[in-house]
């Protein structure tokens, strides 16, 4: 090993400087957002939820009407 070499293996064994980016920031926010949301959802309708909506028939003569 020559004398050169290690300077160059002591900079590299250093850790590395972090970089610090806003734009960073702001998509792992969103996309920490996004799984919550998601996540959310998930626990409050839960697996296998369906939707039908086969509607409700409703014959007006039989909504009871206040008297005025």
């Amino acid at each position: 090993m020559t004398d050169s070499t290690i300077p160059e293996a002591r900079r590299l064994l250093e850790s590395p400087t972090p970089v610090h980016s806003p734009w960073a920031t702001l998509v792992a926010s969103a996309l920490a957002a996004t799984a919550a949301v998601l996540m959310a959802g998930v626990m409050v309708l839960g697996p296998g939820v369906r939707f039908n909506d086969n509607g409700i028939p409703v014959d007006p003569a039989t909504i009871p009407t206040q008297p005025d």
